[in-house]
């Protein structure tokens, strides 16, 4: 293709724009963040859940009792093209909090940033603790802050170019949100209650908008389908877990300053400022719903009881619009020293708290860096009070010790009752664990009645004879005629779950297992 001397002007141009918006450098940032993020990744362990999403990988469906099909299906992808390895598994989260990275850049551009508010926006991001642990475990937290801003995105797209077509991106794209992660439905009720409040509101007396709503319902009707045939086992989920009190309960107070602790101290002047730039900035003011929209989200998550990081993924939105304030501010006050002041600032902070949310350090030296924090990092449920370690630590220790000792409890076993013995767990990252690594020893699947194994069902076991964990001798002797202690795993000091016993049951007093087996679920 020839270049006419028409042409070339408008192709110089663009190529002077593309580098001074500084989105080459946001590339390079996203580049950095994926690396960072796989060769970090495999320092500890495999998480809790991500033996339950494996565990889920091995079972497709359109849905399970505690998470939507999406990382379920994401891990089985990985596994089949990568293999089993720590980096194979995370290597979707490292790659979707870099996506996220150029995003929160893209939305920077949007409303008005230049090139120092585009970097600024994606070092935030990078430097953010909650994402930092994002990218660096495959959970169903990982997806969201690109998920959640890719529904910002589209709906800035949609006001800023007058274009209500983008609204069926929006629900594209929310759709597939809601089949990664249901919180999103948050944020949705977020922009809406936002567009209402603002006058913006004429855009909900167009088609394109409602299009978008029914694009995204139809994306999430194969798990709506399934809930409804299942007897909608995330509601149950979500009220056994609430009478059950297992969460910490924060007032709006501690809520709050929970956010700013999660999202880092030293980011809250920008992200609070973003807040009040789409509520007030007369230059943000066709954005004001985002404005509303986190007021909202805020006040239904703390009403709902939500754990901290909840509302972790809408933040990228107002370090963007935080950036774009204080690009104006360096601007008007010619403060040039405040811009390479406030990188510095910013990478400072995220390598001081990255420790607390990244497998950076040996386990050792964590804990005592953790130990001089200012701060004590916070606990989400009542049970992770005893643990030595932040919970998102603890549970990637202890797996490979549990699953020796039932492997010595399989091998005393004689050959002819190996094939009908089921391993019976007591959660799903104990049964998850066994079918993962249990796999090296030739142990069977494993059994459990908490969350979605107890779809699964007994798996034809009769229950005579079952291998099983965590549990007391007294309790088993009501069950089984004869109950053998084998020991207990070796002691983890870092685990969540330490010391389990496990006990080769025989001589069933219940019938068969499949008879007992509504009384084992377990959903909370």
């Amino acid at each position: 293709m020839k270049i006419t001397a028409d042409q070339a002007p408008v192709l110089n141009h663009a190529r002077q724009s593309l580098l001074a918006d500084g989105m080459p450098i946001v590339l390079i940032l996203a580049f950095l963040n994926f690396l960072l993020h796989l060769y970090f990744n495999d320092q500890y362990g495999y998480f809790r859940d991500e033996f339950d999403y494996l565990a889920c990988g091995d079972h497709l469906a359109w849905g399970y009792v505690d998470q939507p099909p999406v990382v379920p299906f994401l891990i089985k992808i990985s596994r089949l093209l990568l293999g089993d390895s720590l980096r194979s598994i995370r290597i979707v989260p490292a790659l979707a909090t870099s996506a996220a990275v150029i995003l929160t850049a893209m939305i920077t551009r949007e409303i008005g940033g230049r090139r120092f508010a585009i970097v600024l926006s994606a070092l935030a991001f990078i430097a953010v603790p909650i994402y930092l642990n994002d990218g660096s475990v495959m959970t169903t937290n990982c997806l969201e802050p690109l998920l959640w801003m890719g529904c910002v995105y589209f709906g800035l797209l949609a006001i800023k170019r007058d274009d209500p077509r983008y609204w069926l991106w929006f629900g594209v794209v929310a759709g597939v949100a809601l089949e990664e992660k249901y919180s999103v439905a948050v944020l949705g009720f977020g922009i809406v209650v936002g567009l209402l409040l603002t006058e913006q509101r004429r855009v909900l007396t167009g088609k394109w908008i409602w299009l978008g709503g029914a694009i995204a319902f139809l994306v999430f009707l194969p798990n709506f389908l399934w809930n409804v045939q299942n007897h909608w086992p995330f509601v149950q989920l979500m009220h056994n877990i609430k009478a059950d009190g297992r969460d910490v309960v924060l007032s709006p107070t501690a809520y709050f300053a929970q956010q700013i602790l999660i999202i880092h101290p030293l980011l809250a002047p920008m992200w609070i400022a973003g807040v009040l730039a789409f509520l007030f900035s007369v230059r943000l003011k066709p954005y004001r719903f985002l404005g509303w929209c986190y007021l909202v989200s805020f006040t239904v998550f703390v009403v709902l009881k939500g754990k901290n990081y909840y509302l972790g993924p809408i933040y990228p939105a107002y370090l963007a619009a935080g950036a774009v304030v204080i690009e104006s501010y360096t601007a008007r006050s010619r403060q040039v020293w405040l811009k390479p002041a406030l990188v510095v600032l910013v990478l400072a902070g995220g390598a001081w708290l990255a420790p607390v949310v990244m497998p950076v350090l040996p386990v050792d030296q964590f804990i005592s860096y953790m130990d001089h924090l200012p701060f004590k990092v916070p606990r989400s449920e009542h049970s992770h009070m005893r643990a030595i370690l932040p919970q998102h630590f603890a549970d990637e220790f202890g797996w490979d010790e549990m699953v020796a000792t039932v492997n010595e409890a399989y091998r005393r076993l004689s050959p002819e009752e190996r094939p009908g013995c089921g391993i019976l767990a007591q959660n799903y990252g104990q049964a998850g664990a066994i079918d993962f690594l249990g796999r090296r020893y030739g142990l069977p699947p494993a059994l459990s009645g908490h969350q979605t194994y107890f779809l699964w069902g007994p798996r034809g076991y009769s229950g005579n004879c079952l291998i099983v964990l965590d549990d007391s001798r007294k309790t088993l002797e009501g069950y089984f005629e004869h109950v053998e202690y084998v020991g207990k795993s070796t002691d983890n000091p870092y685990a969540m779950e330490r010391e389990i016993p496990v006990f080769i049951c025989r001589g069933a007093r219940f019938g068969t297992l499949a008879d007992i087996w509504p009384r084992l679920k377990k959903w909370r």
